[in-house]
């Protein structure tokens, strides 16, 4: 007996940014393997499904990559049907990659359902194009975990040519600034840290590239954040239609705070 494996992306938090096709698979599952993003509302489509939690949170520790390979492949090899849940999409820097060519060895047939990523998500919800005719052509998605992961990236884009979007880059935004800095970006160039988009408790932070590293962020543990760099930020409009309220969140910086209930 031979089963299935489907790589689902499960969108930026708001159930009703999930695809379609990503519903019907929750449906027919026999497995759902979870990261820790993913709204528990999303679950609940998989009634007949046994849900297993494989997150991992910066500074935390997880099951390792390699035993999330494992059990796909095992589950599909008993013949059932496996949902690998992810936030956003599963090839923008969620390892929807490196799972595939685990199943690709192992001989398990497999799918991969794309979600919205919160690369482009979480702009959208606070009213920034990433693209704009004037201010931005193109715009580069980057991860943030550290100089390592963007400074050799950063150094092939010119100052203000292109949009960038920063994911799990929370923690390292001090470090993030400095190298921008240093590469040319000019300290007045709008910012934006997005945080927890796509829920109820989103958020947005308004400023500048120098003031990025004073800029509030959540608690250790807390909402997820992207960061926007470019000119595009200035056309925010994250209180178009909504109440605004101080940003609920802890520390200072240079900028304005948006609550998006």
């Amino acid at each position: 007996m031979t089963g299935f494996v489907s790589l689902v992306g499960a969108g930026p938090g708001d159930p009703e940014l999930l695809p379609l096709k990503a519903a019907e698979r929750l449906r027919e599952a026999d497995l759902v393997l979870y990261d820790a993003l993913v709204n528990g509302e999303v679950l609940r489509l998989a009634a007949r499904a046994h849900c297993f939690f494989v997150g991992k949170r910066a500074g935390g520790g997880g099951i390792r990559q390699e035993t999330i390979h494992k059990i796909m492949i095992d589950a599909a090899r008993l013949g059932k049907r496996v949902v690998r849940l992810k936030c956003g999409d599963p090839f923008v820097l969620g390892r929807g990659g490196e799972e595939a060519l685990a199943l690709e060895e192992a001989g398990v047939a497999y799918e991969i359902v794309p979600g919205v990523s919160s690369a482009l998500a979480a702009p959208a919800l606070a009213r920034i194009p990433v693209t704009h005719r004037g201010l931005a052509s193109g715009f580069a998605v980057l991860s943030g975990h550290g100089p390592e992961s963007y400074e050799r990236a950063l150094s092939g884009i010119r100052p203000g040519t292109l949009t960038l979007v920063v994911l799990m880059g929370l923690a390292t935004r001090a470090d993030l600034a400095g190298v921008l800095l240093l590469q040319g970006w000019s300290p007045s160039t709008p910012t934006a840290i997005l945080v927890a988009a796509g829920t109820p408790a989103a958020s947005t932070w308004l400023g500048t590239l120098s003031g990025l590293a004073a800029a509030p962020v959540p608690a250790p543990g807390g909402a997820p954040g992207t960061i926007v760099i470019g000119d595009v930020v200035s056309l925010a409009r994250p209180e178009l239609g909504r109440e605004t309220v101080p940003l609920p969140l802890e520390g200072g910086g240079t900028g304005r705070g948006l609550a998006l209930p």
